[in-house]
């Protein structure tokens, strides 16, 4: 089985869209718990809190990364990111069983498609932050809260957010995003 996140429910069909491998893709994952970051974009969720007006899709932020061991490790990149980013977030996990011309991505349990794919089914999920708590408790994910970040990691979400800030000259919620959440590194 694979899995595939979205925070809108009831969707039939899911559709290839803008990726990071240059080709539009539908992403899956083979560990269920791993598609649970995908429910919300921490962006979008703040932009929307602001009344911030914009069209077209947002640019997605995530914080994770892959241990040594392959488990997914959720970085809260600034105070209680995990909360504002997740908190009251609705969405559904769907299961495909087939997925056609299956493609491997460089990331642990990550595959992807070209064409659109049809799920079999879907799970709703009330509330995204409960289930992230609820996968850490299981052992199934890691959380690193902010207060538990080494200077190393410190030091690359600093070198992270310079880089993106600088390379996102058009697109200004993004911009607005790093600003408010990062003012220490940008001023």
């Amino acid at each position: 089985m694979l899995y595939h996140a979205s925070n809108i429910s009831g969707i039939q069909t899911l559709l290839p869209s803008s990726s990071g491998h240059a080709n539009p893709l539908v992403y899956f994952s083979s560990k269920k718990e791993n598609t649970l970051v995908y429910l919300s974009n921490p962006i979008e969720r703040y932009c929307k809190s602001i009344g911030y007006e914009h069209t077209g899709r947002y640019y997605r932020f995530m914080s994770y990364r892959f241990a040594k061991n392959n488990l997914l490790e959720i970085l809260e990149y600034w105070p209680n990111a995990l909360e504002e980013t997740y908190k009251g977030v609705s969405g559904s996990i769907y299961t495909v069983s087939h997925v056609p011309n299956l493609q491997t991505i460089d990331l642990p349990y990550v595959f992807a498609s070209a064409v659109p794919v049809e799920p079999d089914s879907f799970e709703l999920i009330p509330d995204a932050y409960h289930a992230i708590l609820e996968a850490e408790s299981a052992m199934q994910i890691k959380i690193v809260r902010h207060n538990e970040l080494n200077e190393e990691t410190l030091e690359q979400i600093k070198n992270l957010v310079c880089r993106e800030y600088k390379n996102a000259p058009a697109l200004p919620e993004y911009k607005l995003f790093l600003e408010t959440k990062f003012p220490d590194i940008l001023s």
